[in-house]
């Protein structure tokens, strides 16, 4: 059974629009915070219920590469209902609201989406942001493809690698709404490389995002 983050708190937002964007930072948008340890920041999976069990060749198709299905076939025996395609539609919405909220700097909407560590660097680099003075103006265009890399489980600890590429467009401005980096006529190609965190079998359906890199 697959969950799409934060279904019953956010279905309004969820409902907005679900081809979403991030990547590798490519200097002229402030780059995501990492969190403790040098371990970036992240957020949390979307949730269905119901759904089919995944047969093995639905876990080998073209959005999995090949060292990630070991892994999932160890959720799909802890969880016999999550399904493989709705996690990654759940992890795209993800990927935007994540985006999003740290370019307006949500906080609350973070500590939704975000482990605590997470969280917790997201809410310094928002910070660090408002004492500069500036204002991030980001855009995401689209995501190209969302890739699961790697998945994996221990004891009931699982986790979901996926890379992202996508196109984004990026502003820095000052206080006053000038321009100091960056252009929205201009998207720029994007690579990310985020990974979702659970605990199987637990009574909380969210994935949350644990972890994020450059691809």
């Amino acid at each position: 059974m697959f969950y799409v983050v934060l279904l019953a708190m956010v279905a309004g937002f969820l409902a907005m629009r679900l081809y979403s964007v991030l990547g590798k930072r490519t200097g002229h948008e402030q780059p995501l915070p990492r969190a403790a340890e040098d371990r970036p920041a992240i957020a949390a999976v979307p949730r269905t219920v119901d759904a089919a069990t995944p047969e093995p060749r639905e876990i080998a198709s073209r959005n999995i590469e090949p060292r990630a299905e070991a892994g999932l076939r160890s959720i799909v025996a802890a969880e016999s209902g999550f399904d493989v395609n709705q996690f990654l539609e759940g992890a795209q919405a993800a990927y935007r609201m994540v985006l999003e909220a740290f370019w307006k700097g949500d906080e609350e909407q973070l500590g939704y989406l975000a482990e605590d560590d997470v969280r917790a660097a997201f809410a310094e680099a928002i910070a660090a942001r408002v004492a500069a003075g500036e204002v991030l103006d980001n855009r995401l265009v689209s995501i190209e493809r969302a890739v699961i890399s790697d998945a994996s489980v221990s004891g009931r600890d699982a986790r979901i690698t996926v890379r992202f590429d996508a196109d984004i467009a990026a502003v820095t401005r000052d206080g006053d709404g000038v321009v100091l980096a960056g252009s929205l006529t201009d998207a720029v190609e994007t690579h990310d490389v985020w990974t979702f965190a659970r605990t199987l079998r637990s009574s909380d359906p969210n994935w949350k995002l644990a972890d994020t890199d450059e691809a």
